[in-house]
């Protein structure tokens, strides 16, 4: 077993939440940034990732082409949402009829969001221990006794 790969693809994958959670944080702390018109306010964003396959020598010597080799970022996109209306005719972003432009950022979903990033990455560090534990394991069978 190569553990340098199963380290990698574990790093890879703690990699990726950590950017989800830090996207999380910003759409939350945007939440209510409001806005002089609606096309100028915050857009939340979501992570787009892609997983990264096994080489063909390493498919080959381990036939197992299902098996990744980790993910990568592919990109930061907003969300296209219309901006969330509220009427405050105080405000100084307050358009003619009153309403300001605040992020249509969905607190629940990102909560989940939030959650489910870090569930992920216990995961990858769950993973990763367990491939160190393996390989130091390995390393006592093939010491003299």
């Amino acid at each position: 077993m190569d553990y340098l790969q199963a380290f990698k693809i574990s790093a890879s994958g703690m990699a990726i939440e950590k950017m989800r959670l830090e996207l999380t944080a910003a759409n939350l702390a945007n939440m209510h940034s409001a806005a002089a018109r609606a096309d100028d306010v915050y857009r939340p964003l979501r992570l787009q990732q892609q997983t990264v396959p096994l080489q063909f020598g390493q498919q080959f010597e381990q036939m197992v082409i299902a098996s990744g080799g980790g993910s990568r970022v592919t990109g930061v996109t907003p969300l296209d949402v219309d901006a969330r209306m509220v009427y405050e005719p105080g405000h100084p972003y307050a358009d003619a009829k009153g309403f300001v432009a605040y992020p249509a950022v969905d607190q629940t979903a990102e909560m989940l969001n939030l959650n489910l990033a870090l569930r992920t990455y216990e995961a990858n560090v769950v993973a990763m221990n367990a491939a160190k534990t393996m390989a130091s394991r390995t390393l006592e069978i093939g010491r003299p006794g």
